[in-house]
């Protein structure tokens, strides 16, 4: 009998101790209702590899990474019918030189166009064809052809030595005597060419002389540059 009354005794104090503590806080509820459900594990965030940078051979100009699968649209040679004052009248095709180190060409007369080449050499001259509102469908000594915003040219006129090794001179005869040796892509500046005359005077730096036109690429046949 008395084991028994300690037995009650027991469960009856174990009972009241779980009675008098206080209850834990209530589990937040769902705005719809429902449980709340535990917070999702955080998903590794994903970073893409830099873009490899292709570099085409004997230039400065680089090739940016496709950016789709999707072949992209042709050079667009014909675009619409340009709007008024969107040209700017002057004879084509003529000569211009890039104004900045970094131009962008595109295949398109327009930003949504995708980038093909990023020219990186200032003073590069190239060859306006066409001409729609803002955009100029160039082409470079390579036979390269794109289109570059008017901005990101300037009506300087340069030239790039072709042809090999050549000679800057003092006169604009064979016979005359050297100035300066000149490596082939080495950009100058055309002073002025006799519309007549297969000889144009030069610059590089500091060094002027003269030049035969074939020696140069960056002007046309029989212009005059003053």
């Amino acid at each position: 009998m008395v084991a028994r009354l300690l037995v009650v005794v027991a469960l009856l104090s174990s009972g009241l101790a779980a009675a008098q503590q206080p209850p834990g806080p209530p589990a937040p509820a769902h705005p719809s209702g429902r449980p709340a459900m535990p917070p999702a594990p955080r998903q590794p965030v994903r970073r893409e590899a830099a873009p490899v940078i292709r570099l085409k051979p004997g230039t400065t100009i680089k090739r940016p990474p496709a950016r789709a699968a999707v072949p992209p649209p042709p050079i667009v040679e014909n675009p619409p019918e340009p709007t008024k004052g969107s040209v700017t009248g002057l004879p084509l095709p003529r000569f211009v030189a890039l104004r900045a180190d970094e131009v962008y060409m595109r295949i398109g007369p327009g930003k949504r166009y995708p980038i093909e080449w990023v020219y990186r050499r200032r003073d590069l001259p190239v060859q306006i064809e066409r001409e729609f509102e803002e955009w100029r469908l160039v082409r470079d000594q390579e036979n390269t052809k794109g289109w570059v915003h008017q901005a990101t040219l300037a009506p300087r006129r340069t030239g790039v030595v072709i042809g090999g090794e050549q000679t800057l001179r003092r006169d604009a005869r064979d016979d005359s005597a050297p100035v300066a040796r000149l490596k082939p892509g080495v950009i100058v500046r055309l002073r002025a060419c006799d519309a007549a005359s297969d000889w144009c005077q030069t610059q590089i730096q500091d060094y002027r002389g003269w030049m035969k036109r074939s020696e140069v690429w960056g002007i046309l046949p029989g212009e005059g540059i003053q």
